[in-house]
């Protein structure tokens, strides 16, 4: 466990990496490997602006084959999607409300698909999960950016959802049982912004608290991750990660995380839903 001596000195943090590269090519793959394509008129709204899954209605996110879509907030345009781009994507992800209206600009084909066609689609494309991981982590790293410039960290609450339920939690214990989980007393900074990252953590009894620039920003307790966004873009540490309480752990290094992704669908969807979840409420923060 000599990889968990959260002592040592921080070493140069190495430059960050270039942004996300988005391959359409797999995207479409994705999405038609579980979905079907769809024609809409011109004019026609995909979804609108504040809309939210029903009782009889599911979120999809698309992908784009062919025309253009134009964003719009309050009846405004923000931008548009060309063919190739997914869209929508948070809806299914991370359950949240549209925030901004898609309409067709001409006659356009898509393919949508919900959450539990998403879920069937990653069993198939596990990779998929980590390049919207990479887009997800992107978004996020941004808006910490914007809201360090602005001074606009210290807005809102601080949040405590499990990015695992205990059977998932339980299912990933399991296959690293000749691994014991680290313990470790209240206090402990676990991780330090701006230092680079080798390893995510998964709680497993106790809490830490998340912070950046000394601002809480989150907390994790049983079934909470935290420092998986080093893993997934290889970038510095974002937030400092410090036990409020006695706890104990599971760290995963690079090569366990990608294995993870490839083989348990349910793992790669928590984590896109947890990273989704976490870019939502710092967009929050920044209204």
């Amino acid at each position: 466990m000599s990889d968990l001596d959260f002592s040592k000195p921080a070493q140069p943090a190495p430059p960050p990496p270039p942004p996300p590269v988005y391959n359409a090519a797999m995207a479409l793959e994705f999405l038609k490997s579980a979905g079907k394509p769809e024609g809409f008129a011109p004019g026609k709204k995909i979804f609108a602006e504040d809309e939210k899954a029903g009782l009889f209605s599911r979120p999809r996110m698309y992908v784009l084959v062919l025309g253009e879509i134009e964003m719009q907030v309050q009846g405004k345009a923000i931008g548009s999607v060309n063919a190739g781009e997914v869209f929508g994507e948070m809806g299914v992800i991370a359950g949240a409300a549209r925030t901004a209206t898609a309409v067709a600009k001409g006659q356009v084909t898509v393919i949508g698909l919900d959450d539990k066609q998403f879920l069937a689609g990653l069993q198939l494309k596990p990779e998929f999960a980590l390049m919207l991981m990479s887009i997800m982590n992107n978004r996020l790293r941004s808006t910490i950016t914007r809201l360090r410039a602005s001074g606009s960290l210290q807005h809102g609450t601080a949040s405590e959802a499990p990015t695992f339920d205990k059977k998932l939690l339980q299912g990933l214990v399991r296959p690293m049982q000749g691994q014991d989980p680290a313990r470790y007393d209240a206090g402990k900074v676990i991780m330090q912004e701006g230092q680079a990252g080798a390893l995510m953590y998964i709680v497993l009894e106790g809490r830490v608290a998340i912070t950046i620039k000394g601002a809480l920003v989150s907390k994790a307790s049983q079934g909470g991750i935290f420092g998986e966004m080093a893993l997934v873009d290889q970038a510095p540490r974002a937030a400092t990660a410090v036990a409020e309480t006695d706890f104990s752990l599971l760290a995963i290094n690079r090569p366990t995380f990608l294995n993870l992704i490839k083989s348990s669908p349910a793992f790669g969807g928590a984590l896109l839903a947890g990273l989704a979840g976490r870019a939502k409420e710092m967009a929050d923060r920044s209204k």
